[in-house]
């Protein structure tokens, strides 16, 4: 899980935009990445099934089925899929966003939790025989739904230093690593000093807090996955305890690991 950085390219719009708002339904095994690109379009990504990572220049965010994620247009990103998933797609032009009042608190990417209207809302975007009046509507009721519903729970925030990003993306192959800090400043070539000097500078988390992160996305990524236990995913992520794992995943995203696995069972 790392930001890999490449030219990015302009995807063409998915279709004849005529009204605004177009859709997008596409199933992609796990395992595939959609490399750099940007699009004309802001766009509302959201997988009715399974699990993706979305890279940003700002960061890494997770985005699991009872999640999506906001691009703003000509923003670069690219999409890693984690598990098998169904994407469900809803794309924005700028013109027409700004006629919904709405451009000024959706300029900067961000993951939102998906509620059971949103997620209807999107869902029935996607309908065949749904009226334009209908679809116009419910692309305005999700608009409404999003201006406050950020969710910053699953995002990775990126040091921009060069040495410090190679150290994130050494945390980031590795999560359950020691990744002491005297052996991370080395590798990299530069003082342990610095080195916690720059994550809560460029990141706004200690290079502590930052690993710990880690270690919940890396979670999950793995909650709900056959065969393994709440249990297992503590002592695998390196955790003294499933006691202390729940409290650290409680710290990042608000709620218990059985809370979260719970929920997600009944979202997907």
């Amino acid at each position: 899980m790392s930001i890999e950085k490449a030219p990015a390219r302009l995807s063409p719009d998915p279709a004849p935009f005529k009204h605004g708002v177009e859709t997008l339904a596409r199933a992609y095994t796990g395992g595939t990445r959609l490399d750099l690109h940007m699009h004309r379009e802001a766009q509302l990504v959201f997988a009715a099934k399974g699990v993706m990572q979305v890279q940003t220049p700002r960061g890494v965010w997770l985005v699991p089925p009872e999640r999506a994620v906001w691009v703003p247009p000509l923003l670069e990103h690219a999409i890693d899929v984690l598990s098998d998933i169904e994407m469900r797609t809803l794309y924005f032009q700028p013109d027409w966003l700004q006629e919904q009042t709405a451009e000024a608190s959706l300029t900067d990417e961000f993951v939102v939790r998906v509620g059971s209207l949103m997620r209807e809302a999107i869902l029935a975007m996607f309908e065949p025989h749904g009226s334009l009046a209908r679809k116009l509507t419910l692309a305005r009721l999700i608009i409404m739904d999003l201006r406050d519903a950020g969710d910053a729970s699953t995002f990775m925030p990126m040091p921009l230093d060069p040495k410090a990003r190679q150290v994130a993306n050494l945390i980031l192959s590795d999560p359950a690593g020691t990744h002491d800090l005297p052996t991370l400043a080395a590798t990299v070539g530069i003082s342990g000093r610095t080195l916690t000097r720059l994550f809560p500078e460029q990141t706004k988390l200690t290079l502590k807090s930052w690993k710990q992160r880690a270690r919940i996305i890396a979670a999950i990524e793995q909650l709900g996955q056959p065969g393994i236990s709440i249990k297992q995913i503590a002592a695998k992520l390196g955790f003294s305890s499933t006691a202390a794992f729940s409290h650290a995943f409680r710290d990042v995203t608000g709620e218990t690991p059985t809370a979260f696995l719970s929920r997600k069972t009944q979202d997907v």
